[in-house]
């Protein structure tokens, strides 16, 4: 990239506009993402809809892992589902697609100012209820690496989630930032929508993406929320990612 942004502005978008974007609109590499472990790239689109950015990270790019299969880009269109299924809006837009690097997952990229992290936004009461819903949402499926630096704002205030390609493993694997309410009850809300995500069936992308084991995995941690009624603690001290930005 040079050393102008390459990252541009762009008009809010409605969920349903972008899923099409991503699916239909032509792609253009601009280039790799920093400090990203798999070949992660920003990518210009181009559709009749709208011009967005997004973020790519074909199949051929990801390094293998000794506890994970291959096809983590798979597992970004899963979490998408389920924040979906939920109700929740946490996580962009995302697709499984083909590109100029192969299949893989595209994203719509978040404008956001990338000096705020999770840190700053948990200091802000306004921000608790999108984050125990995130904090839900990371214990149910499996996050095993939520960094501060993933959770992002956007220009209207909006609270989102990146990076889930390391989630749902049959084993549970938590390492999270997001232990402030540990002990708290969780708001009935976020139990009714759990709720929804044990009656209602799985999306298709997501029992094509994950294991028997891992979706019935899914399943255990939902109820296990449900039962407790109360969010998760960790009594090791070592459920941390590391780094933790």
């Amino acid at each position: 990239m040079s050393d102008e942004s390459p990252f541009r502005e762009r008009e809010p978008i409605t969920t349903a506009d972008a899923l099409t974007v991503l699916v239909e609109g032509e792609l253009e590499v601009l280039g790799r993402m920093p400090y990203s472990s798999n070949a992660t790239f920003l990518v210009d689109i181009e559709h009749p809809v709208a011009s967005v950015q997004g973020i790519y990270k074909p199949a051929q790019g990801e390094r293998p892992l000794w506890d994970f299969p291959d096809g983590l880009f798979r597992r970004e269109v899963a979490a998408f589902l389920i924040s979906e299924q939920l109700r929740w809006n946490l996580v962009p837009a995302t697709v499984e697609r083909d590109g100029p690097l192969g299949v893989g997952s595209v994203q719509l990229f978040i404008p956001a100012d990338f000096d705020l992290h999770y840190f700053d936004l948990v200091d802000d009461p306004q921000h608790h209820f999108t984050l125990q819903r995130l904090c839900v949402f990371d214990y149910v499926t499996n996050n095993t690496d939520r960094k501060g630096g993933h959770c992002l704002i956007d220009r209207e205030g909006h609270i989102w989630a990146i990076d889930h390609g390391l989630s749902f493993h049959a084993e549970f694997k938590l390492r999270t930032v997001i232990w402030e309410f540990g002990g708290d009850p969780v708001p009935a809300g976020i139990i009714t929508d759990l709720h929804r995500l044990l009656d209602e069936p799985l999306p298709e992308a997501v029992t094509e993406a994950l294991s028997a084991l891992e979706i019935d995995a899914l399943a255990t941690r939902t109820r296990a929320i449900i039962s407790a009624g109360t969010f998760p603690i960790d009594p090791t001290g070592r459920r941390y990612p590391w780094p933790m930005i």
